[in-house]
């Protein structure tokens, strides 16, 4: 009788352990993981999101963002697999270029070794030139290339991302070759493009919104016209089939506690009717798309289907 008592009261005091760490949580900050260089798309949706995140979580919650740009996302977003799955590490999450690298290269993770939170962002891809190019025209950009092949550079954040894929699609659909040049992220790719150190760049309707004057923006990669760029015509009215776009979020460690899971996804969930949150990121142009858990899950497994046809017909190294 003294056994089963003393274990009742084991299990009630962990009981109680539990409980007290759900109600605890986050106790301490919570790093989130950019795989990409400050400035960019990915590093302004991760630090516009993280003060609404903080207030949803509750007082004292602390989101503390961390750059480690490389190797197109992967050294970043490997270290967050790697993390102890206890909440205090979250990562940024970019399709289809997260899972492109688990196809074009060895990867220390694949579609299991993480949790899946939020997608937040649905950015569509433009073509922007330099103005030093002369190429401020859809029509020249294709002619130049026709007429030159592989002659026009092209800077962008990574290979295997939205941006190659969206450079894969425009060469198919116009017969043209261009030369990658390869950034560690898209705010070098878009300095040097405005330097005129490469002539051509794709990148995300975000990440150029308040470059207009600096560049000449070709088109959007969308069906319709975006509400960002209402006077900025898409490739289908140029009679160019193109539509593609990054999509961004955030994810943790594979094997979070079912309690602490339960509490970030009800936080991430919560963007989406935010007025304040949706008109922050509508003053960076990121386009919200707020998908969570499963959802965002199965979003991925399908991305990483998408890539692997590609990789398959146009392998990218």
């Amino acid at each position: 009788m003294l056994t089963y008592l003393k274990a009742s009261a084991i299990a009630g005091a962990l009981v109680m352990v539990a409980g007290a760490a759900m109600a605890d949580y986050p106790e301490k900050p919570i790093e989130v993981i950019v795989g990409y260089s400050a400035g960019g798309g990915t590093d302004v949706m991760a630090r516009t999101a993280a003060p609404f995140i903080e207030k949803y979580l509750g007082e004292g919650a602390s989101l503390v963002v961390k750059n480690m740009p490389g190797a197109s996302g992967q050294i970043g977003i490997t270290e967050t697999a790697r993390s102890s799955p206890d909440g205090y590490t979250l990562g940024t999450f970019n399709l289809p270029g997260m899972m492109a690298r688990t196809i074009d290269r060895e990867a220390e993770y694949d579609a299991d070794s993480f949790t899946y939170l939020a997608n937040v962002v649905n950015d569509p891809n433009v073509i922007v030139t330099s103005k030093a190019s002369g190429l401020d025209t859809l029509d020249k950009l294709i002619a130049e290339a026709k007429a030159n092949p592989g002659a026009i550079t092209v800077g962008m954040s990574s290979l295997g991302g939205d941006d190659h894929f969206a450079l894969i699609k425009l060469e198919g659909l116009t017969e043209t070759e261009f030369t990658i040049v390869p950034f560690k992220g898209s705010a070098p790719a878009r300095t040097a493009l405005m330097g005129g150190h490469v002539a051509m760049g794709i990148l995300n309707i975000s990440e150029v919104a308040e470059f207009q004057e600096e560049l000449n923006v070709l088109g959007v990669a969308t069906p319709e016209r975006s509400d960002f760029a209402p006077d900025l015509p898409t490739f289908k009215e140029q009679g160019l089939d193109l539509i593609n776009g990054s999509m961004r979020g955030f994810v943790a460690p594979a094997g979070l506690p079912e309690d602490v899971e339960a509490k970030l996804l009800a936080a991430f969930e919560q963007l989406a009717s935010d007025p304040e949150f949706l008109k922050a990121m509508k003053e960076t142009a990121n386009p919200v798309e707020v998908v969570t858990g499963d959802d965002f899950k199965a979003l991925t497994e399908d991305l990483h289907t998408l890539a692997k046809q590609v990789w398959d017909t146009t392998p990218w190294n």
